[in-house]
């Protein structure tokens, strides 16, 4: 992992304009009311801190990382191998999700995917991912 990206994070642009897409996403699932219901404190933990911590090594460090070393193809910024650790992580979360649901989380891993491959770290993403998790989850608190 690349020790020098966190410092540099808020420098990149595209970074923070991918920060910002979180409440922008958090308000188009309010105004379709499919917010979950409040969560409590373990839950919370487990969605907003372990989820994207182990999800982002398993599939952006693990997967995506080796995926990178075999596949070379890339288009615009995005690499072969973020494509396909995104479709696994699409089908990952079918173990629990609707296929809507799963199938949603399809974009918000290309952007995980996007920012492992610029920045050649995983911070990036985890922290997106958790981000974003987190005001999926706690919105729902202070919309009562």
């Amino acid at each position: 992992m690349n020790t020098n990206t966190a410092p540099t994070l808020y420098k990149d642009p595209l970074w923070v304009a991918a920060l910002l897409c979180g409440p922008i996403a958090w308000y188009a699932l309010v105004l379709a009311d499919m917010l979950p219901g409040t969560l409590g404190i373990v839950l919370l933990v487990r969605f907003v801190l372990v989820q994207p911590v182990l999800e982002e090594l398993v599939f952006r460090g693990l997967l995506q990382g080796w995926l990178r070393e075999k596949l070379r193809w890339q288009w615009r910024g995005m690499t072969a191998a973020n494509l396909l650790t995104s479709i696994a992580f699409v089908v990952a979360h079918l173990v629990y999700q609707s296929p809507a649901w799963a199938l949603a989380v399809f974009i918000p891993s290309l952007v995980f995917g996007y920012f492992r491959d610029r920045h050649d770290s995983v911070l990036p993403s985890i922290i997106l991912h958790a981000w974003y998790n987190a005001g999926f989850f706690l919105l729902p608190n202070f919309m009562d």
